[in-house]
């Protein structure tokens, strides 16, 4: 499906592309996690990835679902999973059962129906939990969290045979750890994630600023979205290493953006952040280091 060009910016090891102008298309993904965050459009690029994240309906986010589910089909990759508030479900089952009807074959997929708390496992290595955000009925985000188990401080002195020998024997000999690496807050007005471990300590945040002048205070009430003003007290209580911002209108130049955020934010978190659709500023995370 013609779709736009996507940006792609490094954080670290992690990867992000996508493509995210508000009301047009919004489609963010992270290749080797192997999700892809809400569709947009569905461009090829993000097809091969196995995991779609959708956070609401809204076309702009949505649109791309039935060509990526058939797209996978037509390219021999299996059935893709599409996790959206389980409210959607039977209205996605039924715009594939359409366009099946309408492309003469059945579109495959796995839909998995999801709400606020729940998880779902990427790799074994890796879970998506879920999470409530501010803008629609139902609307979701996402963090991709990597769990790993740390061996308890009282056996760190044994030898691995020891070791083994109380697993036979069933004693617990480690804790459960959980690493957030990527948060994803698709589109909300002003919510407290302070209280939200995973999200506030995420990796990496991936969060919408859609206006910022003070005459679009309105708009942005009016589409609970984020001006500048509820972004940097978003930001102010959360404690994540880098912040991919998303979503800008088109009313503003991505050059006025820039020059707001640096006067509205504490110089700690400007120095975090990267626009997603800033294409001067692609390497701009990895050169901070």
């Amino acid at each position: 499906m013609p779709s736009h060009s996507l940006a792609r910016i490094a954080v670290d090891d992690i990867e992000i592309i996508g493509y995210s102008v508000a009301g047009e298309e919004t489609v963010v993904a992270v290749p080797q996690l192997d999700v892809c965050f809400d569709i947009g459009k569905a461009p090829d690029q993000i097809i091969p990835i196995n995991h779609v994240l959708l956070t609401h309906g809204h076309m702009d986010h949505a649109a791309g679902l039935a060509y990526y589910l058939s797209h996978r089909k037509f390219c021999g990759h299996t059935e893709g999973t599409v996790l959206a508030p389980v409210d959607l479900i039977p209205h996605i089952r039924q715009i594939l059962d359409a366009w099946g009807r309408l492309d003469g074959t059945y579109v495959p997929a796995n839909l998995v129906g999801v709400v606020p708390g729940d998880e779902y496992k990427i790799k074994p290595n890796l879970i998506a939990r879920v999470f409530p955000t501010k803008h629609c009925r139902g609307s979701v985000g996402y963090s991709i969290i990597e769990t790993r188990r740390k061996l308890k401080t009282e056996y760190t002195g044994l030898t691995g045979p020891q070791i083994v020998e109380l697993k036979k024997q069933g004693f617990p000999i480690d804790n459960p750890m959980e690493i957030p690496l990527v948060t994803y807050l698709g589109d909300t007005k002003y919510v407290d994630f302070s209280s939200l471990d995973y999200v506030a300590n995420s990796k990496v945040m991936i969060a919408e600023c859609t206006f910022f002048f003070e005459e679009h205070l309105d708009r942005a009430d009016a589409g609970r979205h984020m001006h500048i003003d509820e972004f940097g007290r978003l930001l102010e209580g959360l404690h994540n290493d880098h912040i991919v911002v998303t979503h800008l209108t088109q009313r503003t130049a991505i050059r006025e953006a820039k020059a707001m955020m640096k006067e509205k934010l504490d110089k700690d978190i400007y120095d975090r952040i990267t626009i997603l659709m800033d294409r001067r500023s692609m390497n701009r995370i990895n050169n901070k280091k």
